[in-house]
């Protein structure tokens, strides 16, 4: 079983359906998805068959909503409950060539505390995974720096996805790579490995032109863009479903960029279909 711990959000999904009239009304499609890049990759694991847990926190008038929709998925979510901040919201614009502009505000996100984990957690996990929103958040760093220490006394493998090149620029290459130096992968997309130029360990999605894993690469695969938002979890959980099971690196690449594939041809980061 595969732990996940992060972020999870209410994504709304803007695409203006015709030109933007600035400081006045333009017609578009709207809609909100599940979201959150940890909550994510778990979705997506569930959905391609492994067996996956969410640890995450959201607000009170969210947590059922959440968890059931990872549950439909086949994940094992526990979602605490935040009293006060709400559920976590990006407000996403799309672009004519199906990228996106994300508006963050992380709300209950980061208050996730120690007591916020269960006891049982790691029952059964064999591989942890973590994504950079938590270690950019001075007061949730802490959090996730035990985790991977923890995972580390008990031989479980440990990811991290950096998640942002802006919040990397912030914080600093060389700080960014000391709160994550356990980590046996990183997944950075090719901007981000630009700014981290890292060695061996590095899972690089290239958008279009594919992935590659040291001397392993993989083309994309072919599919119709609607929606970019969620590829990079898709396609760390379609990695991690093979990774986690025999260290095959081209079988791996393959999954992730069929997941990346099948999420990038929907609205939204989720699969469309439960498990």
């Amino acid at each position: 079983m595969i732990l996940v711990v992060g972020d999870v959000v209410d994504d709304i999904g803007v695409r203006p359906l015709g030109t933007i009239n600035a400081a006045s009304d333009t017609e578009s499609e709207i809609r909100m998805t599940p979201g959150g890049s940890a909550a994510n990759v778990a979705a997506w694991l569930g959905h391609l068959g492994s067996y996956a847990r969410f640890v995450g926190k959201a607000g009170a008038d969210g947590v059922v909503r959440h968890v059931d929709a990872l549950s439909a998925h086949g994940v094992d979510a526990r979602i605490a409950a935040d009293s006060e901040l709400p559920t976590a919201t990006i407000v996403l614009t799309l672009d004519a060539a199906a990228d996106r502009t994300m508006y963050v505000d992380r709300a209950a996100n980061t208050t996730l505390k120690a007591t916020d984990l269960p006891t049982d957690i790691w029952n059964e996990i064999e591989w942890l995974h973590l994504t950079g929103y938590s270690f950019f958040d001075a007061g949730v760093r802490p959090i996730v720096v035990e985790l991977m220490a923890e995972a580390r006394r008990r031989s479980i493998g440990i990811s991290v996805d950096p998640s942002s090149l802006g919040f990397l620029h912030v914080a600093g290459r060389d700080e960014f790579l000391s709160w994550v130096v356990d980590a046996d992968l990183l997944f950075p997309n090719d901007d981000e490995q630009r700014f981290l130029q890292l060695e061996s360990n590095a899972v690089v999605t290239r958008g279009s032109d594919g992935a590659t894993f040291g001397d392993h690469s993989v083309a994309a695969s072919p599919t119709d863009v609607v929606d970019t938002t969620g590829a990079g979890d898709a396609f760390c959980a379609g990695f991690l479903s093979v990774w986690t099971k025999r260290r095959e690196a081209d079988e791996a690449l393959a999954a992730g960029a069929k997941a990346a594939a099948e999420c990038v041809a929907v609205r939204g980061a989720r699969p469309v279909r439960a498990r």
